[in-house]
């Protein structure tokens, strides 16, 4: 069914027609779902997509935070499909900022009419699967209403943040934000009184900015964080020639190691085949090179408590080098959680920045926070005067984001229904009990832990060949099997048990969201790897899914 043939169906809303039929509804326009409406369309399908903000982006779009910038290096965080827009688009920076991807962004949106069949400002309040039609019905906080073959999400790992549950909040007279929700208007800070709750990346990113025209920033801090400096600056020529002069190779590369990045110092040598000063050698020419090389240049670090204490200690010699105040260095030193098993912020500045005169630091474990009141926050120590709060409290990761949406499959069961005790899925790409539907980037693919715009890549390609596959054979119905979802589910679990990663309390463990089920819910036995599995599964006839035709809605 072409989409134009449709339009006299249409509800129009705003000034996007939604019609009553597509062929694949997509959910969000980051960049999964921008690529996923670009790869779908070659398939002579029908596609309409919805988005909760009002452009393009993703989480680009919602955070744009001061100081909010990749942590990927830009050249290995952009679209591989087209060599046309690589030759186009000319990053700025290594590490590119929010308002540079978001331009990208907007500049591939552009190049492929993405825009044209996405509804924006409208936020997924339903989607049920309808067993005897064979389609699924996805409904909007509009009232928009449309009717699908096949289900995609792409709504990012990191999409839904959590809200501030604080005593006192409502009485607060000042303003108060979140960096994963940062408003479009300039919020103002200068000689102001700002706390910071939180620590995590997009803390240790906003602080350092925050600080500089701030008139007393207080940081209120409950773990300590992991950062390592980005060394960021204009991108290399020499790194843009080492990139495009052979992109296929480069690119082979790239698909062909564990996270989708390459690093200087990668090596399949362990902590203990080196000497103390060759590891110390190691370790300071990593730290001079930026990005993760820290985290690779021993290829133990996160499996081995010897080789990941030898990191460790390196990390905190570092920060008692950077910080003057011998008691705020030790409060900033992470403890109780291996070097890496949080994920590893890039920073310009952090810990540096609590030398100002201006900044302090509050662990709020020792010194908890009470409540809010109307003119700043008071903890068991006293009352700090704040005149803006910056929410920096993290997300209902991997899982929230695609359980948000109100899921129902096969009997009417809703998706938290299933997923009560943590979530089941078939390589991150299907969920049993909800047939055609597919999620880009769902738990227990690499995701978090590799190159976003790989991953998601890979993900909708297999998606398209599947689909493809599908139209070929005349089948029109695809769900994984429980048995095989729960066989990946236990080697996922099984991988991720041979690491120091489960060790920590960290949103990679979902620890950080009251009730949520505690298991790992990412991939993290190699891009490589999964790559491979994934392929193998395709090639032997979707092995692990069930395909069928149904008699009702296969016209459709």
């Amino acid at each position: 069914m072409i989409l134009s043939e449709v339009q006299d169906l249409a509800t129009v809303v705003g000034t996007t027609a939604v019609p009553a039929e597509a062929d694949i509804v997509v959910i969000g326009a980051g960049f999964g779902g921008m690529y996923a409406h670009h790869r779908f369309r070659q398939l002579g399908m029908s596609v309409f997509g919805f988005e909760q903000g009002t452009d393009v982006g993703g989480t680009w779009y919602w955070n744009r935070y001061p100081g909010a910038r990749c942590d990927v290096e830009s050249v290995d965080y952009c679209y591989t499909f087209s060599r046309e827009l690589l030759d186009e688009w000319q990053w700025t920076e290594r590490f590119a900022r929010q308002d540079e991807i978001l331009r990208y962004a907007n500049f591939v949106a552009e190049k492929f009419d993405l825009k044209r069949d996405i509804k924006f400002q409208s936020k997924i309040t339903a989607a049920r699967y309808d067993e005897g039609r064979n389609r699924w019905t996805v409904e909007t906080d509009k009232g928009e209403s449309i009717s699908c073959k096949y289900l995609v999400t792409t709504v990012g790992c990191l999409s839904v943040p959590k809200d501030p549950d604080f005593k006192g909040l409502e009485d607060f007279k000042g303003q108060w934000i979140q960096t994963g929700a940062w408003p479009k208007e300039n919020v103002n800070w200068d000689g102001k009184n700002v706390a910071v709750i939180g620590t995590g990346s997009s803390a240790i990113q906003s602080i350092p900015e925050i600080a500089k025209t701030a008139k007393q920033l207080t940081v209120f801090q409950r773990t300590a964080n992991y950062s390592v400096p980005a060394y960021n600056g204009p991108l290399p020529e020499e790194r843009r020639k080492e990139v495009f002069e052979d992109y296929p190779a480069y690119l082979d590369k790239l698909k062909r190691s564990r996270s989708g990045q390459i690093f200087e110092l990668s090596t399949d040598r362990t902590a203990a085949d080196f000497t103390e000063a060759e590891r110390n050698d190691r370790m300071e020419h990593a730290w001079k090179l930026g990005r993760w090389n820290l985290q690779s240049c021993f290829r133990d670090t996160t499996l081995n408590q010897n080789a990941n204490d030898i990191a460790a200690n390196f990390v905190h010699a570092k920060i008692r080098e950077t910080v003057n105040d011998p008691n705020v260095a030790e409060k900033l030193i992470p403890k109780g959680y291996p070097f890496g098993t949080k994920r590893l912020c890039l920073d310009t500045d952090y810990f540096a920045t609590f030398n100002r005169d201006t900044v302090e630091l509050v662990d709020i474990k020792t010194e908890p926070i009470e409540r809010i009141t109307a003119t700043g926050i008071q903890t068991s120590a006293g009352e700090y005067p704040v005149d803006l709060i910056v929410f920096a409290i993290g997300f209902d990761a991997v899982t929230g984001p695609i359980v948000n949406l109100g899921i129902e499959g096969r009997g009417g069961v809703s998706l938290s229904e299933a997923w009560a005790d943590g979530p089941i899925s078939y390589l991150g790409l299907a969920i049993p009990g909800f047939p055609n539907l597919f999620t880009v980037n769902g738990p227990s693919s690499p995701s978090v832990l590799a190159n976003m715009i790989l991953t998601l890549e890979q993900h909708v390609d297999w998606i398209a060949d599947c689909i493809n596959a599908m139209n070929q054979q005349g089948i029109n119905i695809i769900e994984t099997d429980e048995s095989a979802a729960a066989d990946w589910a236990e080697h996922t679990r099984t991988v991720a048990n041979q690491t120091l990663f489960p060790k920590a309390n960290s949103w990679y463990m979902g620890a950080n969201v009251p009730g949520k089920p505690s298991m790992f819910l990412a991939y993290i036995g190699g891009f490589d790897n999964y790559i491979a599995r994934c392929d193998h599964i395709a090639a032997n006839g979707y092995a692990g899914f069930s395909l069928s035709k149904s008699k009702v809605g296969a016209e459709a």
